[in-house]
C-alpha cells in the first residue's frame, strides 16, 4: 500500500523543502504519530541525499547497509521519529539519532557508533498483566514486560540496548534530573527538573524547571542526571 500527502499538507516537523513534486511519502502505520515522524524514504532521499530515487532507496534498503535501532530496515514507509537510531554500514558508516531543534523540526544528529547499540525511550503507559507481571509501553510503541515491583512509573525514561529490548539503566522523573524539552514554547531545549505539578482535574500535569519555565509532562523526556546519556546534538544545549 502506498501512502502519499501532497508536500503543502506535509507536518511542519519535516525538513522537505516546500517546492518540489507535488505528492510525498507519508509514514506507514508504526510507532509514531505521522506527524512526530519522517518515512525512511525522504530521510534517505530528502534529507540526506544519500539516494535520488525510490528505486535506488528500494537496492539500498535490499543490500542490508541500513539499519533502525539496531534492526535491518525494510520498508520505505516506516517512520522515524524521537530518539530513533538510524545507521549506514561501509562505505558510508555513519550512524545518527533523530532529535528536534529549536524550531521543532526533526533533525539527525550525529552519533558515535557505540550509541547506536542503546537508545532513550519514555514510559507512556504502565498497567498490570496475568502472571503477576506489570506491562509498561514506551513512547516507540515497544511494550516491556518488567517485575511487579519495577520502580518504573509514567514519565520515566529507560536506556535500552537495541535491537534487544534489555533494559541499561532507569532515568526517573525527579526533582534534579536532566530533561529534554520534546514539544511546546522551549522545544529542544535542555533543563533541570525542579518538581512535578499533578493536577486533580483534566488539565494535564506540569513539570516546573530551575531555569524559571514550565511544560506539560508529556513533553519532558529525561536524558541523565548529571549530563545526557546519549548525544542529543548541539541544537539542545542547557
Amino acid at each position: 500500500m502506498t501512502f502519499r500527502l501532497k508536500r503543502g499538507a506535509a507536518p511542519r516537523s519535516w525538513t522537505t523543502p516546500r517546492k518540489g513534486t507535488k505528492w510525498l511519502k507519508r509514514p506507514g502505520p508504526g510507532p509514531h504519530a505521522q506527524d512526530q515522524s519522517m518515512p525512511l524514504l525522504l530521510v534517505l532521499r530528502d534529507v540526506r541525499s544519500i539516494v535520488t530515487s525510490a528505486r535506488e532507496a528500494r537496492i539500498l534498503l535490499r543490500s542490508g547497509a541500513v539499519r533502525v535501532d539496531g534492526a535491518i530496515a525494510k520498508d520505505l514507509d516506516r517512520g522515524l521519529g524521537l530518539m530513533d537510531t538510524l545507521s549506514f554500514a561501509a562505505p558510508l558508516d555513519a550512524h545518527y539519532r533523530v532529535m528536534k531543534d529549536r524550531r521543532g523540526k526533526l533533525a539527525l544528529v550525529t552519533i558515535p557508533a557505540t550509541e547506536a547499540t542503546v537508545k532513550l525511550a519514555r514510559v507512556r503507559f504502565k498497567h498490570a498483566v496475568r502472571g503477576g507481571r506489570v506491562e509498561v509501553t514506551l513512547h516507540d510503541g515497544r511494550n516491556l514486560l518488567v517485575p511487579a515491583n519495577s520502580p518504573y512509573r509514567v514519565g520515566d525514561s529507560l536506556k535500552i540496548a537495541v535491537p534487544g529490548q534489555k533494559v541499561v539503566e532507569h532515568l526517573p522523573l525527579a526533582p534534579g534530573a536532566l530533561a529534554y524539552v520534546s514539544g511546546g514554547t522551549h522545544v529542544g531545549e535542555l533543563a533541570r527538573v525542579d518538581r512535578v505539578e499533578v493536577r486533580n482535574s483534566s488539565q494535564p500535569n506540569l513539570v516546573h524547571f530551575k531555569e524559571g519555565f514550565s511544560t506539560v509532562k508529556e513533553y519532558v523526556f529525561v536524558v541523565g542526571q548529571n549530563a545526557p546519556e546519549v548525544t542529543i546534538g548541539e541544537g539542545a544545549d542547557r
